[in-house]
């Protein structure tokens, strides 16, 4: 899993078209796109890799990246 962030809905757009020419004329064939429309968070599903291109606010919101940390061995010593 790869998380990025880009300056504005623009920016956001713009990195997720060149990464997907980029896959494209690397052989890669078609990826699974959701969220071009929006541009404040878009998610790229090459099968392999899955790539998460976000507006900085909005990737502060849904801390994907929590998700997948370790746990805090304190944490996990209280229960």
């Amino acid at each position: 899993m790869v998380v990025v962030s880009g300056r504005s809905n623009r920016h956001v757009m713009a990195i997720s078209d060149h990464l997907l020419t980029d896959l494209k004329d690397d052989g890669f064939g078609p990826a699974r796109v959701e969220g071009q429309e929006g541009g404040d968070w878009i998610l790229i599903d090459t099968g392999d890799i899955i790539v998460h291109v976000f507006r900085p606010e909005t990737r502060e919101f849904y801390n994907i990246e929590k998700m997948w940390a370790a746990p805090d061995m304190d944490e996990e010593t209280r229960h």
